[in-house]
């Protein structure tokens, strides 16, 4: 009888450490939901709002903008897009428009796309966010998605810069 009482204690006390132990783990998997939820990308954010403008002729030959003549030069021009568009010449010829409004949460009063002060890549210093002058895509902080590229064409001396999205 005493072998019976100790075997039901023991069962007890196993059941007990099984549930405890189960109870932990549980509590466990949930710190590690709550943490990985919280590190995740938003990726609920608006998306940049569509703005029409008209095509935008920009003459390559003019002292002011002479920059884009040369490989990695850009400039930053009010017209078109939300907040401006960024204009970089990758190469002789091949152009990128970016609209200067950033991606992430692109409703805030200053989500506004820069060229860094390195010129080697675009910032939003409002959230933080960095884009690669070739694709758009974004290469540091929040956000997710590219910047919204608009189609850029060269044709001898002008650069004609339309509202056609092509990203």
């Amino acid at each position: 009888m005493f072998w019976k009482k100790e075997g039901k204690v023991s069962t007890s006390m196993r059941l007990t450490n099984f549930f405890h132990n189960i109870q932990g783990l549980l509590s466990r998997i949930s710190i590690v939901s709550v943490f990985l939820a919280a590190c995740s990308p938003d990726l609920s954010d608006d998306e940049i709002p569509l703005s029409h403008f008209p095509d935008i002729v920009i003459n390559l030959t003019l002292p002011s903008n002479i920059v884009l003549a040369a490989k990695g030069g850009y400039k930053a021009i009010d017209d078109g897009g939300v907040r401006g568009i960024i204009v970089y010449c990758e190469d002789v010829g091949i152009y990128h428009a970016y609209e200067r409004n950033c991606s992430y949460s692109p409703n805030d009063a200053c989500a506004t796309v820069d060229v860094d002060a390195s010129r080697l890549f675009m910032i939003d210093h409002c959230c933080g966010s960095s884009f690669d002058f070739r694709t758009g895509q974004p290469i540091g902080g929040v956000a997710w998605r590219p910047l919204r590229k608009f189609k850029a064409i060269a044709n001898g001396s002008e650069l004609v810069i339309t509202e056609e999205i092509i990203n």
